[in-house]
Parts: structure tokens; C-alpha cells; sequence
């Protein structure tokens, strides 16, 4: 028995510490030292203060800034943790909606979302959740709805904040992957280094 136990009670701690240790160090230690913005979040800073992530949605409601995706995360209730309450952009709850394309709860969100914005014809990321919750990008379509409410807003001429758009539109990764998007946060930063 002894024969047996030893060996496998030594390969265990060796695995564990190799594989437990090690290798997470030695990948945290490549990823800081190749790229340590990535490594460290995305985070985004602003005077030495950060103020976000390139990664991370936030929920901006004023009508001066754009406005991101709506989002589905929650979060624990502050008058009862054991039920959840919405939660815009929390990251510790990275999650879609879960509702289904024939829910009638989310017909109903959409159809709301869609009046709040004056209804017609809108962008699709308006109105609709990602699937994680968290999407720091809108379209450019999306964007372009918001500049006369921005513009007004700031007392700026749309024809200045379109130009930011276009400015801050980014096109498809190596030219090919995923659509042509705008980040809200950089460019609602972009908004308020505006000199006016």
C-alpha cells in the first residue's frame, strides 16, 4: 500500500505546484511583461485617475454624453441578498437577458427602448442587451442617431460631434473580423476635451 500512496501523494503535490503555481505565474509574468495594458484590464485613465475600461460598458444617462448598449446585468438586492435587482454594467454579473426572440418581455423592453428614442426605424444594439451584458461598443449607425440629442445638449454643431464620431468609428479588425464600431467611453471622453 505504502508504494502505491507515496508516489501518487508526491506527483500530486508536484502537479499541483506546477500546475497551480507555476504556470499561472509564469502566464501572468509573459502577459505583464508583452502587454501590460491587456493584462491589467484595459483600464483607462484620465489625469492618473481611472475612470474605466476600454472593455467595460458604462451606463451614461445624461444627455450630453452617447449612450452605450442597455444592459441585462444585475446585482444582489441591498434590501434582501438573496434576490437580485438590475444592475447596469456590473461586471461581477456578466450576462445576457436570457429571454428568448419570442418572449414577450423582451418585445415589451424593445418596444419601450424603441419610443424612449423617439421610435421609427433604430439601430438594433439600441435596443437590445449583448450577450455578456458589458459591450463597451455601439455602431456607428447608433452613434450617428444620438449626435442632434448630444450636440444640443453641449451646444455644440452637429457637424462637430459627427466629425468626433467618425474620428472615433473603428473598422473591422485586420480589415475583415467583426462590424465597424465606435467605443462610448473614449468617445465620451473625446466629448469632454472638447474646448469650448
Amino acid at each position: 500500500m505504502n508504494s502505491y500512496l507515496r508516489p501518487a501523494l508526491v506527483l500530486l503535490v508536484l502537479f499541483g505546484a506546477l500546475t497551480g503555481i507555476a504556470y499561472p505565474l509564469a502566464v501572468t509574468g509573459l502577459a505583464q511583461a508583452m502587454f501590460p495594458g491587456a493584462a491589467n484590464g484595459s483600464r483607462v485613465t484620465v489625469d492618473g485617475r481611472v475612470v474605466g475600461s476600454a472593455l467595460v460598458g458604462q451606463a451614461f444617462t445624461s444627455d450630453r454624453y452617447f449612450h452605450g448598449r442597455p444592459s441585462a446585468t444585475t446585482g444582489a438586492d441591498p434590501q434582501d441578498p438573496a434576490k437580485s435587482v438590475d444592475s447596469p454594467y456590473n461586471a461581477a454579473s456578466s450576462t445576457g437577458s436570457n429571454l428568448a426572440p419570442s418572449s414577450a418581455a423582451l418585445a415589451d423592453a424593445v418596444k419601450a427602448r424603441v419610443e424612449a428614442l423617439g421610435g421609427g426605424p433604430v439601430p438594433g444594439d439600441l435596443v437590445t442587451a449583448s450577450g455578456s451584458g458589458l459591450d463597451p461598443d455601439i455602431s456607428p449607425a447608433a452613434a450617428a442617431l444620438q449626435v442632434a440629442r448630444v450636440a444640443k445638449a453641449r451646444s455644440l454643431p452637429e457637424d462637430e460631434v459627427r466629425a468626433l464620431v467618425k474620428r472615433h468609428t473603428m473598422g473591422r479588425t485586420f480589415g475583415l473580423l467583426g462590424e465597424p464600431r465606435v467605443n462610448v467611453l473614449a468617445l465620451n471622453l473625446a466629448l469632454d476635451g472638447l474646448k469650448r
